[in-house]
């Protein structure tokens, strides 16, 4: 039985990367490739910075998808993107199922409700690349009408390779066409520390780290795990907090921050 890269538009797809073509062409020979191993709904590739605000370097989405995924996202929300997280790992994977690594209550955030919720995408396979000390490159294939299968995950585990070694052209050629090495960027100076120093003045040091991280999806439970201490200790400092800030749902503490990032 002849297998999906039997197909002569996988080779095609293949001969596309390799070719000498600029960084738009190269990345879609890859996109193309990973069209010939399973079937998706959409793709972006971003480019994470320590320093700097991400950047899109190429996608498939539409117009709408663009508005709300692309142009909301890079205004601020990144900051709290499991994704984002995933990227700026030191030795981070080099694959990942984005399920697999999401805070325990990712989808009860007010980040997900707000903008991942919206693209409606049910599973989603990431690939990581990192390009070099500031910078990693992150292919996000999405799914929407159902989940991966095994046999699909398989053939997306396969192609880590190829997959790998397409982002680095793509980087290369991205940077040979534009000229830009990412520089320190203030926008991006000034979110990360609006969001580390968000409730300063109100909260205490542990309040405002609780904070951060119900922020980004974490329980109760799941707080006190990663910073070693009780389930009714996190509660205490929960309620507290929130009461210091005039709240009473972590909606609106995500509401608080979204207005704080947006001064900026």
């Amino acid at each position: 039985m002849s297998s999906k890269f039997d197909l002569p538009e996988w080779h095609a797809a293949i001969a596309g990367i390799i070719s000498d073509g600029d960084d738009q062409q190269i990345a879609t020979a890859l996109i193309d490739a990973i069209d010939v191993v399973v079937n998706h709904e959409g793709t972006c590739l971003l480019a994470f910075h320590r320093e700097a605000r991400p950047e899109v370097l190429h996608h498939t989405l539409e117009p709408a998808g663009q508005r709300h995924y692309v142009e909301r996202y890079l205004a601020s929300p990144y900051l709290l993107d499991p994704l984002y997280q995933l990227a700026m790992r030191t030795n981070s994977a080099k694959l990942c199922r984005f399920r697999d690594e999401l805070p325990d209550r990712f989808r009860s955030s007010g980040y997900y409700r707000q903008y991942c919720e919206r693209t409606h995408l049910l599973d989603e396979m990431d690939y990581f690349a990192q390009v070099s000390q500031q910078t990693t490159i992150t292919l996000v294939v999405g799914r929407r009408d159902r989940m991966f299968s095994r046999a699909e995950l398989r053939r997306l585990e396969l192609i880590e390779p190829t997959v790998q070694a397409g982002l680095h052209r793509i980087w290369s050629a991205w940077r040979e066409r534009t000229g830009q090495v990412p520089q320190h960027d203030d926008v991006h100076r000034k979110l990360t520390q609006c969001f580390e120093h968000f409730g300063e003045g109100r909260l205490t040091d542990r309040e405002r780290q609780i904070s951060q991280l119900l922020l980004r999806g974490h329980s109760s439970k799941s707080v006190a795990r990663e910073l070693h201490i009780a389930p009714g200790t996190v509660m205490v400092h929960k309620r507290n907090l929130f009461a210091k800030l005039g709240i009473s749902s972590q909606y609106q503490l995500f509401s608080m921050l979204i207005d704080e990032l947006g001064k900026h």
